[in-house]
């Protein structure tokens, strides 16, 4: 049988590493980490050094690079352990999805279990995947040549490539499980594909946060600070004005902070605009899962910025927005399909 029940796991299990793969990515960012291998060898980068030599060779490879010299030359041998280990999970797991994809896939293909359109959405995931391997050591290398920090372009870039990939093959395994077509509303469809979109744009404005450090600043909710609602930094940082919403730590939080409102809003106005229609028990429960995760995730981006970023809370402030993602994918397919 074509399009079995293995094939729809198999999406799944690649859908729960990737978003392992955010956490850990999320961990690695927050714990300032993402700079401790400065270059990759895809077999050999496998293990961690295994003896005290190897070790200290490691530490310093990372001496020669802008991160020890300009903010770590305090560290210890022990203190480049802490960081090195968060990159080196990060980049184990991103070998261990691509064992994941690639295996199954070979497997599936020579029993004859994919149909024709699967096995072309299959082959786009891998090639979503290859290209997020190949986004995470472009972001790596910005930050291995003057500053210590990498570009946060390339980091939104990463992320937001991390979180379309986990939508598609989200997608993909929804066609699998719901089979069936029936009549779908094109104007709620078009609806939630805008906040589909604008959420994007606010997973994009929060990477631009991160990359930037812009959660360090303006910590005060419901004004950035000294009762002004739009801080006079925002819009003097940098010249031309533009390049301050998307450069500037004041100007991209502002756009980011603001955003969310729009992404409530968004949210509550599909409800709204769906609350009188015959829906089916999926389509009823994805909407009031999306009304709940967006205002959880609201209460945690202000508890996130009022506490100026705790590793706990950006953590979860990331993960709530990777289910918040797959919740409106989810609403997305039911409404399309």
């Amino acid at each position: 049988m074509k399009d079995n029940k293995k094939v729809i796991y198999w999406l799944f299990a690649g859908c729960f590493l990737i978003f392992i793969m955010v956490v850990i990515g999320g961990i690695t960012r927050l714990t300032h980490s993402g700079l401790s291998i400065s270059s990759y060898k895809l077999i050999s980068g496998t293990l961690p050094p295994m003896n005290e030599t190897q070790w200290i060779a490691e530490f310093n490879h990372y001496k020669q690079f802008p991160e020890y010299q300009k903010l770590n030359n305090h560290f210890s041998l022990q203190d480049f352990k802490d960081i090195y280990f968060w990159e080196w999970l990060h980049r184990l797991l991103g070998r261990l999805l691509g064992v994941v994809f690639i295996i199954p896939f070979f497997y599936f293909l020579l029993k004859k279990q994919l149909t024709k359109p699967t096995i072309k959405k299959a082959i786009i995931l891998m090639c979503l995947g290859a290209f997020q391997g190949f986004l995470g050591w472009y972001m790596v290398k910005s930050g291995l040549v003057d500053r210590p920090d990498v570009s946060h372009y390339r980091l939104a870039m990463h992320l937001t490539t991390a979180f379309i990939t986990f939508a598609y093959t989200f997608w993909v395994a929804m066609d699998l499980w719901y089979p069936v077509k029936k009549e779908i509303n094109k104007h709620i469809r078009n609806i939630i594909r805008f906040g589909l979109a604008i959420l994007l744009i606010q997973i994009i404005w929060g990477a631009f946060v991160a990359g930037l450090d812009a959660g360090w600043i303006h910590n005060h909710w419901p004004l950035m600070n000294e009762g002004k609602l739009i801080h006079e930094t925002v819009y003097t940082e940098q010249v031309p004005v533009w390049k301050n919403f998307v450069e500037g730590k004041s100007g991209v939080q502002f756009v980011h902070r603001y955003m969310a409102y729009v992404v409530v809003g968004m949210i509550f106005f599909i409800w709204y605009k769906t609350r009188k229609l015959q829906l089916t028990l999926p389509q009823k429960n994805g909407i009031n899962v999306l009304l709940v995760l967006v205002l959880v995730q609201f209460i945690l981006g202000i508890f996130t910025l009022i506490l100026q970023v705790p590793v706990v809370l950006g953590v979860l402030h990331q993960v709530t927005a990777f289910f918040l993602l797959a919740a409106m994918t989810f609403v997305l397919h039911r409404f399309s399909k």
